[in-house]
């Protein structure tokens, strides 16, 4: 039986090493490496004679965090797996990990059978996703969808007005820019508002910075 060689990465040291006591407890896997940040694990990794196949990394930790370590693994070990074990559930932080190069996404509260699924499933297949992860990830893109929608609808010169409200510029102003009478710029306001379901002109301000419209 092969043994798989894993690494931890984890600033938390009482939960990094209680990780490796319990790995080590199953004579599958072997534990090579433990490190308190990516910038350590990167710099061991490059003097190490024998690499891991599995990382179970962290996210939030000094000095280069569990999204760059991960790029930087990408880049120049793509064979080695990356598994984010966190405490973070944001989807944010979940796409950015994804994007990264992760090949699996546990949450530290999770059982430890899940853990040793993951770690074989990854190994042996390439990706591990639970539920929770696959619930993070049709919200997301169920969110683009809407918002692909909306954009959908909006017309060029309804855009341009968006990347003015942007601005400083009164709505007078903003007619005078776009050579309009200000009665035609509250038209494009209220059509925009309507659309994009949003009250005011901050909500208008925050939905344009979002979606890269300014």
């Amino acid at each position: 039986m092969k043994t798989i060689p894993i690494a931890i990465v984890d600033d938390h040291t009482l939960m990094s090493k209680a990780l490796e006591n319990m790995i080590m407890e199953n004579p599958q896997y072997s534990v090579i490496m433990n490190h308190p940040n990516g910038e350590d694990f990167i710099a061991a990794l490059e003097k190490a004679s024998e690499l891991p196949a599995v990382v179970l990394m962290d996210i939030n930790m000094p000095y280069k965090n569990g999204i760059e370590t991960t790029e930087w693994l990408t880049e120049h070990h793509p064979n080695i797996k990356v598994i984010a074990l966190t405490m973070e559930d944001d989807e944010k932080v979940l796409i950015k990990m994804l994007k990264a190069g992760a090949k699996g996404y546990l949450l530290k509260d999770m059982q430890p059978s899940i853990l040793f699924q993951a770690i074989d499933t990854v190994f042996d297949k390439g990706s591990f996703y639970t539920d929770f992860v696959a619930q993070k990830l049709l919200k997301v893109k169920t969110e683009d969808i809407k918002t692909a929608s909306l954009l959908s609808e909006l017309k060029e010169r309804e855009k341009e007005f968006i990347k003015w409200a942007c601005s400083e510029l009164t709505y007078k102003e903003i007619a005078d820019k776009m050579f309009l009478s200000p009665k035609t710029i509250d038209g494009y306001r209220d059509s925009v508002f309507t659309k994009l379901e949003i009250k005011n002109r901050v909500g208008l301000v925050l939905f344009a910075l979002k979606h890269d419209l300014y």
